[in-house]
């Protein structure tokens, strides 16, 4: 959903983490990955926009960083 989000690709997200298409592609079918290629895909995403939103008895989610101007 937050690939989707800011419009990413597989490839584009796997360019900017740095990691293969084909370890996004793992990551989204929730199978197990490093903490640092977690990481590193996490912080890709928010760097395009993405917020995480802890678990908050609707469990977590994501959104889109506010645009500053």
């Amino acid at each position: 959903m937050a690939r989707a989000a800011v419009r990413l690709g597989v490839r584009e997200l796997a360019a900017a983490a740095g990691v293969s298409p084909d370890t996004v592609a793992r990551f989204e079918r929730g199978e197990e990955l490093r903490a640092s290629t977690v990481e590193a895909i996490r912080a890709a995403l928010e760097a395009a926009g993405v917020e995480f939103i802890p678990e908050n008895g609707g469990g977590p989610g994501v959104r889109l960083r506010k645009q500053t101007t």
